[in-house]
Order: C-alpha cells, then sequence, then structure tokens
C-alpha cells in the first residue's frame, strides 16, 4: 500500500460561501476532510493541517515550515509522495520555494482550488485528486516540484497563476505544461532539463521586487538604498531594460553591493542583455546586474532570497542564474 502525505495550508481550496453575504471565507473545519474515503481505497492517506492561511497572508517562514516539515518526511523514509492544498495567489512561490530548497526521493505535488467546495463547478476535489494520482505516478519522481491544475501538470519553476477567478488560470508561458492527468492515468511528455537544490535553515535577507514602467525615475530606488537590503528583483521592459532616469538609484545600489536581478515584464520570452543603449540590458549588465532568462518576478525574488541565503558572491549568483 503506497502512503501519502497530505498537507492542508489553507486558501481558498479550504474555504466555503456564507450563504447570506457570499462572501468566501475560512470553514471552522478543512471541507476536504469529509473526502478524504476517495482516496483511501488502495493508498494510505496522512493528512495534516500545517496551518489554515489565506495565500497572501503566506510568508517566507511558513514556506520554511512546510520544507522543514517534508524534509522530516524524507528522513523518516515512510512516505510515497507529499500533496500541499494551498491557496492559488502565493501557490507558485512556495513551489518553487520548495523545488529549489529540497532534494526528495518522492514526487512533491501542490495543488489549490479556484472556488470554494460548496459553490457550483467547485474545482478543488478534482484537483485533489489528480494532485494525489501524480504524486503516485512512476514517472513524476524526476520532475522536480510539480503543480496541479485543472488537469495540467506544471512544473514549480515556470508556472505561474494568469486570471484572477478562472479554473484555467495556471499556465506555463513559452514552455507549456508537462503532462496532463485523463481519467486517472498521468501522462508527461516533458521533463526539466536541470534541477538545483540549496539547503536553507533560515530567512535572514532581504529581497525585494520592482516593476519597471514608462517615465520610472530613481525615487524608488532611492528609498531603497536608504533601507536594510540584500537583493533587488527588477521586472524591467522588454528584454530587460530600464529608464535611464532609474539609473541613479540602480548605481547607488550597486555600489552598496545590493544584488540585483532583471527578469522582464512581459508575459512571455525571456531577459537578455540586448540593447547597448543607455539603460539597456548591455549597459546594465556592464553595471553588475544579474540577468535571470526564464523566470517571472516572484519567481527570481525566491530564488535570489534562497540564493542570499547561501552567502554566495554576486559572480557565484550569476552563474547559478546563468543555468
Amino acid at each position: 500500500m503506497k502512503r501519502i502525505l497530505l498537507l492542508h495550508t489553507g486558501g481558498t481550496i479550504s474555504m466555503s460561501t456564507d450563504q447570506r453575504t457570499g462572501a468566501v471565507k475560512p470553514s471552522d473545519e478543512h471541507p476536504l476532510h469529509k473526502y478524504s474515503h476517495l482516496f483511501e481505497e488502495n493508498i494510505e492517506i496522512v493528512e495534516e493541517d500545517i496551518f489554515q492561511l489565506p495565500s497572501p497572508h503566506v510568508t517566507l517562514q511558513h514556506m520554511l515550515d512546510i520544507q522543514k516539515r517534508l524534509a522530516e518526511a524524507i528522513e523518516e523514509d515512510r512516505i510515497d509522495g507529499a500533496v500541499i492544498t494551498h491557496g492559488t495567489d502565493t501557490l507558485e512561490e512556495t513551489a518553487y520555494f520548495l523545488d529549489l530548497t529540497l532534494d526528495a526521493p518522492f514526487p512533491i505535488v501542490l495543488t489549490g482550488a479556484m472556488r470554494p467546495t460548496d459553490e457550483i463547478g467547485s474545482d478543488g476535489v478534482s484537483n485533489l485528486q489528480n494532485a494525489i494520482w501524480t504524486a503516485l505516478a512512476p514517472g513524476s519522481s524526476d520532475k522536480g516540484v510539480l503543480v496541479v491544475m485543472n488537469e495540467e501538470i506544471h512544473t514549480a519553476r515556470y508556472v505561474t497563476k494568469t486570471h484572477t477567478t478562472n479554473v484555467a488560470t495556471f499556465r506555463t508561458p513559452t514552455f507549456g505544461p508537462i503532462g496532463i492527468v485523463s481519467k486517472h492515468e498521468v501522462r508527461f511528455f516533458q521533463k526539466l532539463v536541470f534541477d538545483e537544490n540549496y539547503p536553507i535553515q533560515n530567512i535572514t535577507k532581504k529581497v525585494y521586487l520592482l516593476k519597471a514602467y514608462a517615465d520610472m525615475d530613481s525615487t524608488l530606488f532611492e528609498a531603497l538604498a536608504s533601507t536594510e537590503i540584500d537583493g533587488l528583483v527588477i521586472e524591467a521592459l522588454g528584454a530587460g531594460n530600464m529608464p535611464p532616469a532609474t539609473l541613479p538609484g540602480i548605481k547607488r545600489l550597486l555600489d552598496k553591493k545590493v544584488a540585483i536581478v532583471i527578469t522582464s515584464r512581459a508575459f512571455n520570452g525571456i531577459a537578455q542583455d540586448i540593447y547597448a543603449y543607455k539603460g539597456g540590458g548591455k549597459h546594465l549588465k556592464e553595471l553588475g546586474a544579474i540577468f535571470a532568462p526564464g523566470l517571472t518576478g516572484i519567481k527570481a525574488r525566491i530564488k535570489l532570497q534562497v540564493l542570499l541565503e547561501q552567502n554566495l558572491t554576486s559572480d557565484e549568483i550569476n552563474k547559478i542564474f546563468q543555468k
């Protein structure tokens, strides 16, 4: 009999609708508990409520708590797979944090819901069932941390939430999903070229995220330079370019040895140092900025946070981001 560790952390998948006001709010008891019998015919499910939080309340420390519980399961060597239910707003960040910080011998799958369990067309039970099937599938163990939503299987590294309410919100821009779940059958047709893991015990660094816009100046950068800051991710314009008025503030941060990572605010494609004009990608790279091809701003922030906790040099961080 296979054994699945099912960790609940909250989110819409654990919420219900107030019939009087229509507001969606946390339930007194996790509504998925009553469905656990649907998955117990051939497997044993070890079910735990780690915490019950809307995902905007989830912090890096909460992500570390989940990581430590999974690390315990790895040490115990009694689990064949792990499934984590999570709110969708920050699910991709928790998934990528776990992907970077754990080297698990069993599949780890995150899932959630866009509709509470008592709403017509609720997707929570179906997503949970598909996540459990994926965690049990023989081909899942070498794919990194996975996100299963709406019958699609995505990698934690590249998946992102693309719609505020649609059940098909989770997508992988540029690359697409790596598999599907269809009528109990789990099918993979892609895999990551490489994986990476960086052990982490504490969250100590301050890493921020800014999004570039037309006519942006140095105000926000100067304000950050006056705080305790270890790293900054910028969702730059196009392939990785910034308005020239931002350069004084960017230079001041770099002079303070703050690691600055450049991604693109564009939905598809990768950030690259292509343009040589003032504020262009080549200029930013010459100043000491690091490019993160293929990662969104929020994923690059998670990765920079994890790497800074390793006390790596800027050159070492740059080489890792180029993999």
